[in-house]
């Protein structure tokens, strides 16, 4: 995509060095349309790139990455505000896959082996990645910058949020459980948010005279870390274990929030549910009503299946409600009253909020 870009690591020694002591020189030598990766390593940089940015008035002369969000995204707020164009790159998306050949033929399979390019890139076994991935990233890079002295705690907290994987967040538990406060599972929940580990699904809750949930639901960005957490190592693991339903809608409401950063849509998703458990997994505002997702990782479709798409739109009535069932077999299917798509072929339409 930035063929006629340089591309410099800051991750090497030598360079980071020559950064960080002559940043005018090296700033000099690499001026224009060049790539400056894990920038996040010479924070001092930003200030001087403030200045030339402003000074040249460019559009595209830098472009910053890291794989450290949260001293990137830091040290972007204090010096670049109002300068940058953000562009988040989570795990791989379906289409991603697709095009490489990559993507596994049973969901469980997809599920467990996870989304994380290096896996694929480098031919990596997933149990290794993710043991790696944890002592490393989370363990020591999150652990650094909150503090944290107890580890063998936080890594417990993690695993605990991966137990309440695709379902309402319960602050308290979390806490209780790793006996300690409740705002310092608040202040770790966030740092999990900001490093892309989790991600919270906020409840709809306007519109409607119900009693509705407003407590918002807990993801992860990634169901092989996912899975690792949860100690799930093969497909035939996942099929058997009882959060096999939560794990697949953890798939599917992920790979919408990879597709909306993506493609850069910056569309707002949603869930719902009333007092009486009615619920609807993923929620989208139309141009003239709402896209109502149902996910189901059941392979067999009843019409069952589709009552909580039946009831709500009777709920949102008189607005109009596209229904469409996400679920974990291999084919689309064509009815007249409902969107069937397999887990394999998701995209986003904006104006209806979902297509085959």
């Amino acid at each position: 995509m930035f063929k006629d870009y340089r591309y410099v690591s800051l991750e090497n020694p030598d360079i980071r060095s020559y950064a960080d002591s002559d940043p005018n020189s090296f700033l000099n030598e690499y001026d224009n349309k060049v790539i400056l990766d894990e920038v996040q390593r010479v924070p001092e940089l930003f200030s001087y790139l403030q200045s030339r940015v402003d000074a040249a008035n460019k559009m595209g002369q830098y472009i910053l990455s890291g794989s450290q969000n949260f001293h990137l995204a830091q040290n972007i707020t204090q010096s670049l505000s109002g300068r940058v164009a953000l562009f988040k790159l989570l795990p791989f998306d379906m289409d991603e896959l697709k095009t490489a050949g990559w993507l596994e033929s049973e969901f469980a399979s997809a599920c467990v082996k996870g989304f994380y390019p290096a896996i694929f890139d480098r031919d990596i076994n997933s149990s290794v990645f993710y043991s790696n991935y944890i002592q490393t990233y989370v363990e020591k890079d999150v652990t650094e910058l909150l503090n944290i002295h107890d580890v063998k705690t936080f890594r417990t907290f993690i695993g605990l949020c991966a137990h309440q994987c695709g379902q309402l967040l319960n602050l308290s538990a979390l806490a209780n459980d790793c006996n300690i406060s409740q705002p310092t599972a608040k202040s770790w929940l966030s740092i999990l948010e900001s490093s892309y580990i989790v991600f919270l699904l906020q409840p709809y809750h306007e519109n409607f005279n119900k009693r509705l949930i407003k407590t918002p639901k807990l993801y992860f960005y990634d169901t092989g870390l996912l899975c690792h957490l949860l100690k799930i190592k093969t497909a035939k693991a996942m099929t058997t274990n009882r959060l096999k339903g939560n794990i697949f809608e953890n798939m599917v409401v992920a790979e919408f929030f990879k597709k909306n950063n993506h493609q850069y849509l910056h569309e707002e998703f949603y869930f719902w549910q009333d007092s009486n458990a009615n619920e609807i997994d993923l929620l989208l505002a139309t141009e003239d009503g709402f896209a109502a997702i149902e996910i189901k990782a059941t392979q067999t479709i009843t019409q069952e299946t589709f009552k909580n798409l039946d009831k709500f739109e009777k709920t949102a009535s008189p607005n109009n409600v596209s229904k469409t069932l996400v679920y974990g077999g291999a084919e689309n299917q064509k009815r007249s009253k409902y969107r069937v798509l397999s887990w394999q072929n998701i995209s986003i339409d904006t104006s209806q909020g979902i297509k085959s």
